[in-house]
């Protein structure tokens, strides 16, 4: 391996680790925030983001009708 490979793979092990701090970082954060509120509000702030993602669905697969109701009369 060369000087340089081996460079980039210590560069690259560095990165990994710095990647697994910061998720443990954000798991730690989020726990302690869940902690504070009432288990309500996490199911709800659930369902509100599932909501949300079903309606970018929707249009998603509007514009894809769309597109393709627009091919098709071409």
């Amino acid at each position: 391996m060369t000087e340089e490979n081996q460079a980039e793979t210590e560069k690259t092990k560095r990165y990994k680790e710095a990647r697994q701090h910061f998720r443990a970082a954000r798991q730690a954060m989020r726990k302690s925030v869940e902690a504070y509120l009432p288990p309500g509000v996490l199911e709800n702030r659930r369902l509100a983001r599932k909501e949300f993602l079903i309606g970018v669905r929707t249009l998603v697969d509007a514009a894809i009708q769309t597109i393709e109701d627009s091919t098709k009369e071409s």
